[in-house]
C-alpha cells in the first residue's frame, strides 16, 4: 500500500512539473522554457514573469484544492467548497476592508491577516446556523454557506460603491479572480504555509478518515472529533484566506479537483491531501493559461474560467445526488 501511494504521488509530481514547464512557454508567443536560465536571452524576463505567475497559480490552486478536500471530509458533505460555503467571500470582505482602510501599505501580510479574520467570521456563522439540524445538517450547512456568501457579496458591493476610481478598478478585477499581479512577499509566505499545512493534514490523515465516517466512529477509535475538526477547519480557512488575498475569489477549484481525485484514487486522506496540492495546482495552471491566451492580446480573469467549468459541474453533482 505504501509503495502504491508513493508511486501515485510521484506520478502526480511529474505530471504537474510537465504541465508547469509547458505552460511557462505558452503565451502570446511560445518560448522555450529552458531559455529562462539563459540570462543573455531577450526572452528571459518574459519567462521570469510567466514563471512567477504560474507559480502563483500552482500555490493558489493547490491551496484551494486541499482546503476543499478538508472541508468535505470534516463537514461530511461532498459539495463543500471554500467558494460555496462563503469562506472565500468572507476572506474577500476582510481583505477589501484592509485595502479601503489603507492598511495594506503598512505591511504586506495585513491583507491575508484581515482575510483570515473574515474567513473565520463567516465559517463561525455558517456552523452556528447549521447546528442542531440533525440529519439535515449537511443540507443546512450548504444553505447557510450560500446565505453567508450572498451577504458578503452585498457588503463588497457597498464598499465598491464608495471607493474612488483607482481603487475601484483594482478591487473589481481582483474580485473576479486574477493572477496578473503577484506580491512576492505574500507568495513566499503562502508557499511556506502550504508546505506546513500539507504536512499537518497528512499527519492528521487517519483521524480525518475516521471523522469522515462519522463522529461515533471517531470516538470509538479514540479520536476527539471536535479537536480534529477545529484544527482542520482552521488550516483550511487560513489557506483559503491567503489564496483570496493573492488572487481574489476563484471559485469551484475546491469542488472539482477533490471529486476527481476521490473518483480515481479513493478516499484515503493521507494520500488524497498530497495529491490535491499537485492536481489542484496543475488544474489552475491550465485554467490560467487559457485565460491568458483564449482572447489574446486581451486577458480574462481566471475566475471566469473556473466558474464556467464549476457551475455545470456543481449542477451535475446535485442531480447525481438526487438520483442516488
Amino acid at each position: 500500500m505504501y509503495k502504491n501511494n508513493l508511486f501515485i504521488i510521484t506520478i502526480s509530481i511529474i505530471l504537474t512539473l510537465f504541465i508547469f514547464l509547458i505552460c511557462v512557454g505558452i503565451g502570446g508567443i511560445f518560448i522555450n522554457p529552458f531559455k529562462y536560465f539563459n540570462t543573455e536571452s531577450n526572452y528571459s524576463l518574459i519567462l521570469k514573469l510567466r514563471f512567477f505567475r504560474i507559480l502563483t497559480a500552482f500555490v493558489v490552486g493547490g491551496s484551494l484544492a486541499i482546503s476543499g478536500m478538508a472541508y468535505q471530509a470534516v463537514l461530511r458533505n461532498p459539495l463543500a467548497d471554500p467558494f460555496i460555503l462563503g469562506i472565500s467571500g468572507g476572506a474577500s470582505v476582510g481583505a477589501t476592508v484592509c485595502i479601503v482602510l489603507g492598511l495594506a501599505h503598512i505591511a504586506d501580510l495585513f491583507i491575508p491577516g484581515f482575510a483570515f479574520v473574515g474567513a473565520l467570521v463567516v465559517l463561525s456563522v455558517v456552523l452556528l446556523l447549521a447546528r442542531g439540524a440533525g440529519k439535515e445538517y449537511s443540507t443546512n450547512i450548504m444553505l447557510s454557506g450560500v446565505i453567508a456568501g450572498s451577504i458578503c457579496s452585498s457588503i463588497l458591493m457597498f464598499m465598491i460603491s464608495v471607493m474612488d476610481l483607482e481603487a475601484l478598478h483594482s478591487v473589481t478585477w481582483w474580485m473576479l479572480g486574477s493572477l496578473s499581479s503577484v506580491n512576492i512577499m505574500i507568495l513566499y509566505s503562502m508557499i511556506a504555509l502550504l508546505l506546513l499545512s500539507t504536512v499537518i493534514l497528512y499527519l492528521f490523515g487517519r483521524d480525518v478518515n475516521a471523522l469522515a465516517m462519522g463522529e461515533e466512529m471517531a470516538y470509538n477509535l479514540g479520536i476527539s472529533p471536535k479537536k480534529v475538526s477545529l484544527i482542520i477547519l482552521l488550516i483550511a480557512s487560513l489557506l483559503t484566506a491567503f489564496s483570496v488575498s493573492m488572487s481574489g475569489i476563484i471559485g469551484f477549484v475546491g469542488l472539482i479537483v477533490p471529486h476527481i481525485i476521490r473518483k480515481i484514487f479513493g478516499v484515503n486522506h493521507r494520500k488524497t491531501f498530497i495529491i490535491s496540492v499537485f492536481m489542484g495546482g496543475a488544474f489552475l495552471i491550465i485554467c490560467d493559461t487559457f485565460s491568458r491566451t483564449i482572447i489574446y492580446p486581451q486577458e480574462l480573469p481566471v475566475g471566469v474560467i473556473t466558474s464556467s467549468l464549476g457551475g455545470p459541474f456543481f449542477i451535475w453533482l446535485l442531480n447525481r445526488r438526487k438520483k442516488i
